[in-house]
């Protein structure tokens, strides 16, 4: 779960959710980075908890995924938010999108585009979006029932592509009614471990781009139970818990997701040329991550405002019980937030089979200012338990906060 910027939105009027989409745009969507104008006013303009069911529109505003049915989930904003700008998408485009879920992405994309074909391989849940696309009257898209990876032939060839679904790779069909030089944005790799891409044709084949580490959803049906690497929920385990591997342009840490207010520190990477070696060996000593060459470093001076890191991974009430928690933190300064809940913890959230959450398990408070510690706990796992979340950072407290070589592990 993320950290909620809004309030909720149950029983709200068009102008209550307004001021709550805005808040949480400029909250969670602008000052995450997102600099398109096109797609800000599209998320803006697009009603969210109409997309959600009844039980989670109290939520819609939060950036946060939320259950949907089927064992399936809306993204948050930010992550459609992110997708779209990736995208690029212009007025004259034809968009396929895989996975329809909700409706809502094809929704922020219906005034971008010329049109959009979506498909969702969950009956129920695309003939739902399929009746509020209708309803809210967004005309240029047509939506379908079936097996996305095989995309829509006779609507081909697609300006765009967007995935919302993270297949082991990126599936030919898909491959073959993309326009040359059009461009796919995907998320790719295993269960709990993805990344996004984007991809360009160039004389037929595609041309790989890595944009961040992301997270979603398994996929429904055979294509889930073909993955050539299944998560085992017996040996729940975080991956680059010390930060060592980093993707992408900005070279964020791969494995870590939704990332605010953080950035890596390779100590001794940035000394100045006119450096004498001994101040230079001081301070990269002084400064040094206690494993390996990196560490992840937190800032923030508004109280309030979102400095986090997630990671999903599963694990199974049934057979683990007790979960291993470790890792090593400094802090300089840190001071709650907006409030005296606003703390940094170390927290993980459990989900059930249907990805609904049930319990967390927070480590910490990490207040004040300490060297670097080790701290190591144990967590009871419930039993409904499927899969996990562990979220990182100063979670809207003040001061600087650095992590490094967190560890996850059955403690039975």
């Amino acid at each position: 779960m993320l950290l909620l910027t809004a309030q909720p939105a149950a029983a709200q009027s068009k102008a209550e959710a307004k001021r709550l989409r805005d808040a949480m745009v400029d909250a969670e969507v602008v000052a995450a980075g997102i600099e398109n104008q096109r797609v800000i006013r599209s998320i803006r303009d697009t009603p969210r908890h109409e997309f959600v069911p009844l039980a989670q529109r109290k939520l819609a505003y939060y950036d946060m995924a939320l259950p949907i049915g089927e064992e399936q989930t809306i993204s948050p904003p930010f992550v459609v938010a992110y997708m779209t700008e990736q995208l690029d998408p212009q007025p004259s485009d034809t968009v396929l999108e895989i996975g329809t879920g909700s409706g809502y992405q094809a929704a922020v994309l219906s005034p971008l585009v010329r049109e959009v074909y979506s498909i969702e391989i969950i009956g129920p849940l695309g003939r739902r979006a399929a009746r509020t696309l209708k309803r809210l009257k967004y005309d240029n898209v047509q939506t379908r029932i079936g097996d996305g990876f095989l995309g829509w032939p006779e609507a081909a060839p697609f300006d765009k592509i967007i995935v919302t679904c993270s297949p082991d790779k990126v599936p030919q069909p898909l491959v073959d009614q993309l326009r040359e030089g059009g461009q796919m944005i995907v998320p790719v790799g295993e269960r709990y471990q993805q990344n996004l891409y984007r991809f360009t044709k160039v004389d037929g084949k595609l041309q790989r781009e890595t944009l961040r580490a992301t997270f979603f959803v398994p996929m429904t049906g055979e294509a889930e139970q073909r993955r050539v690497t299944q998560p085992d929920p017996l040996r729940p385990a975080l991956a680059n818990g010390g930060f060592e591997t980093v993707i992408g342009e900005d070279q964020l840490p791969e494995g870590w997701h939704y990332l605010r207010q953080a950035e890596l520190v390779t100590p001794g990477a940035g000394e100045k040329p006119n450096d004498s070696a001994g101040d230079a060996a001081a301070d990269a000593a002084s400064d040094a991550a206690p494993e390996g060459r990196r560490y992840l470093r937190f800032r923030n001076d508004q109280p309030g405002r979102a400095g986090r890191a997630l990671q999903g991974f599963p694990i199974d009430g049934r057979q683990v019980s007790r979960l291993s928690v470790s890792f090593y933190a400094r802090g300089e300064a840190i001071r709650y937030g907006q409030s005296r809940k606003q703390w940094p913890f170390v927290v993980v959230t459990f989900y059930d089979q249907r990805r609904a959450a049930i319990d967390n398990a927070a480590i910490g408070p990490l207040q004040g200012t300490f060297a670097w510690t080790r701290r190591e706990a144990t967590l009871a796992v419930p039993l409904a338990a499927r899969e996990a979340i562990i979220r990182i950072g100063l979670l809207g407290a003040i001061g600087e906060l650095s992590l490094d070589d967190l560890r996850v592990s059955t403690a039975d």
